[in-house]
């Protein structure tokens, strides 16, 4: 018996310090030296060090000066800790009557947006952390984000279009806006008295 566990125990420890130490020690190490901003969660801070968000992760942004991000199911909203869709599908009644509610929302405080909502503003992501809109989400956004800063609507869509990111390895996906970018960007443009 004590010839067959020997070997085990010498291979389970060998296993679990060559997979449960080197291994992630070495991936850790050379993400840090070949993508530092990412491996440490591409953190947007300001001036000062103090951190703002990540650039991997959706903030709730809800003041009409700002550009606001999909909704989210995720826990009470945003909540990294409980990430997940509400998995209702296109016929449940309670997402038909969300949708039909945040529509409602959006063009009462958008009353001057072109055309439809766009889904993207109305539905949330599977993650339920997405800090990406369209660059159509936040187009329509224009009108009242230009209103409530005092900014000519052509400046602010600018704006949005400098924040517009292309297709990853120009064919992959869709082009996404960051939200919280571009929220920075329009700060940096026309800073907010501080409450």
């Amino acid at each position: 018996m004590l010839a067959h566990l020997r070997p085990a125990l010498t291979l389970l420890l060998a296993f679990t310090a060559l997979t449960g130490v080197a291994y992630p020690l070495a991936v850790t190490g050379l993400a840090q030296a070949l993508f530092p901003d990412r491996a440490s969660g591409s953190l947007i801070r300001r001036d000062d060090g103090t951190i703002l968000g990540s650039a991997l992760i959706g903030q709730p942004f809800t003041r009409p000066e700002y550009f606001w991000p999909r909704p989210s199911a995720a826990g009470s909203g945003y909540d990294a800790a409980n990430s997940g869709g509400a998995n209702l599908g296109p016929s449940n009644a309670a997402l038909v009557a969300a949708v039909r509610e945040r529509v409602a929302a959006l063009r009462a405080a958008n009353p001057d947006a072109p055309g439809p909502v766009p889904v993207d503003l109305v539905t949330a992501s599977a993650s339920g952390l997405d800090p990406h809109v369209s660059p159509a989400a936040a187009l329509w956004q224009v009108p009242r984000v230009a209103a409530a800063r005092g900014l000519p609507a052509a400046e602010v869509r600018r704006l949005v279009e400098d924040a517009t990111e292309g297709r990853t390895l120009g064919f992959l996906g869709e082009p996404v806006v960051n939200v919280l970018r571009l929220n920075l960007a329009l700060d940096a443009r026309a800073p907010l008295p501080r409450p």
